[in-house]
């Protein structure tokens, strides 16, 4: 915006400095024609008509100067929009490659979801309903995870290793039991790796 800026700013103070030239020009062009055409017939005003002449044309050289300087500016800012209009070309693009990744990857995850969820209602349903409910209850006081891992002899959910009376009682507890960790009283899953 800066850059555009700058370019709007030096094209028109580029139009004003030429139409100054223009001006001195023209009216160099008059007195020279009056100068031409006789009419003036006074050696003073002949004289003064000259020396008028020459400081135009003195005036309008210094005025070309100032047109050349504020052209080589109006260049460089123009070169400067075009840098960085490609430059935001380029981050836009980025930009527009970014979004359409993360669109993409959304719609995995939806789909991902969708058929998480159907796998989840059809283990749901085989699951009973008090055991289901202690679980979702669990699942939303501990962040998300209602039941962990007994991993050689430690809870999963806290990492805590469990004490050799809990483990006891593990032990001789039915497979159908509910067992709940001491620590963090998340559902406990019992493997072959549990070390008990």
């Amino acid at each position: 915006m800066a850059a555009q800026t700058e370019e709007s700013d030096t094209a028109r103070e580029q139009t004003k400095a030429e139409q100054d030239v223009d001006q001195v020009r023209q009216r160099a062009a008059r007195d020279q024609q009056r100068l031409d055409s006789g009419a003036v017939s006074s050696p003073k005003d002949l004289e003064n008509l000259q020396h008028e002449i020459a400081s135009l044309a003195k005036r309008q050289g210094d005025l070309e100067d100032v047109v050349l300087e504020v052209m080589e500016r109006r260049e460089s800012a123009q070169q400067r929009v075009a840098e960085l209009t490609e430059r935001v070309g380029s981050v836009q693009s980025k930009i527009d490659d970014a979004t359409a990744r993360r669109d993409a990857a959304f719609e995995e995850i939806d789909g991902e979801i969708a058929t998480v969820t159907k796998e989840r209602e059809v283990i749901a349903g085989s699951i009973p309903a008090d055991l289901l409910k202690l679980y979702d209850k669990l699942r939303e006081q501990q962040g998300g995870i209602g039941a962990a891992k007994l991993y050689a002899r430690s809870c999963q959910g806290c990492r805590q290793e469990l004490a050799i009376t809990e483990l006891s009682e593990i032990r001789s507890a039915a497979p159908d039991t509910v067992i709940r960790c001491e620590n963090c009283r998340r559902i406990l899953v019992r493997t072959s790796e549990s070390g008990i």
